[in-house]
């Protein structure tokens, strides 16, 4: 029998935590929103321009992905108990640091795949992106030598600089979320926790960030995303023993997403690329046979047992 059945959450401590992760994010789009200039109060013709504009998204949502770790401090602080002890740091390596890290690459040509499936998709390998890109490659570097090299750029930014930035969201998501909700099934806490992370970026998916084209029905599409990455990346957690895996898939992850940009026209955000349906579709299959390598092949079964 589990030892923590019986366990009961702190709700208050939860809704501190949701409170010190929630109301900074809502700043952040205000912030988006009113075009105030970090910057130095550039007009909007420059503010807008593409380098400035990318720029502007990369600082924000960096930045925003570090106010998880901020609230997760705050609330053990408040709550004076240790501030990261418990919440699944360790540096003990085992296989499944290295198959969720070359998962995620995997990923991005399944998505690739199944976005050119889409209505309407086209590939497109003279694009504009795809012409930037070469402009950087060494001479006579095709296409697919465009998307290999990217990927393997994708590969070491996801274990070094994103994975840091992504540590501040998993150790929230994967870290305190997860010991708070201990003693209760996979499933419903990825549940709850693909909810709450999908509705935390809200704020910034309402100012374009993942669906310029249709940011009010991207924030439904972003809680459906959330969902669906939870589960492997609690997966990966549970079976690495590691908050830090689950930061490096998600830093990977983000590193690796673009490749369908750059070869498929016309973008339609909700059905293109990974946070599109073409990636929810991906993200579906890896987690059916996440569950039936669980069921059938493991000896732990993560995803019909308790936390």
């Amino acid at each position: 029998m589990h030892r923590n059945v019986n366990k009961q959450m702190n709700t208050k401590k939860l809704i501190v935590f949701l409170l010190w992760a929630f109301v900074p994010m809502v700043v952040v789009g205000l912030v988006m929103h009113s075009g105030a200039a970090f910057l130095g109060g550039q007009s909007d013709d420059v503010i807008d321009s593409a380098p400035t504009a990318a720029l502007r998204g990369l600082v924000f949502s960096a930045g925003a992905m570090l106010i998880p770790l901020l609230a997760v401090i705050f609330t053990q602080l408040i709550f004076k108990e240790p501030v990261l002890k418990g919440l699944g740091i360790s540096f003990k390596l085992n296989r499944w640091w290295w198959i969720g890290w070359l998962l995620m690459p995997a990923i991005a040509l399944a998505v690739l795949g199944v976005t050119l499936l889409m209505p309407g998709a086209k590939w497109t390998p003279d694009s504009v992106m795809m012409q930037q890109a070469m402009q950087s490659m060494p001479e006579g570097v095709g296409v697919w030598g465009v998307i290999g090299i990217s990927l393997l750029s994708g590969l070491l930014m996801g274990v070094t600089l994103n994975a840091f930035f992504a540590f501040g969201e998993e150790i929230a998501w994967r870290g305190f979320l997860m010991k708070e909700f201990k003693g209760k099934k996979f499933l419903t806490v990825a549940l709850w926790i693909g909810v709450i992370w999908g509705l935390w970026h809200a704020p910034i998916i309402l100012n374009g960030h993942n669906y310029p084209q249709h940011p009010v029905a991207g924030v439904f599409m972003m809680v459906a995303f959330c969902l669906l990455l939870t589960p492997m990346l609690m997966y990966f957690r549970q079976k690495s023993g590691s908050v830090i895996v689950p930061a490096i898939m998600h830093g990977t992850f983000n590193a690796v997403m673009g490749v369908s940009a750059t070869v498929v026209t016309p973008a339609n955000d909700l059905l293109y690329g990974s946070p599109g349906l073409a990636g929810m579709i991906v993200l579906l299959v890896v987690n059916t046979c996440l569950y039936l390598y669980d069921r059938y092949i493991s000896k732990e079964k993560i995803f019909t047992t308790l936390l």
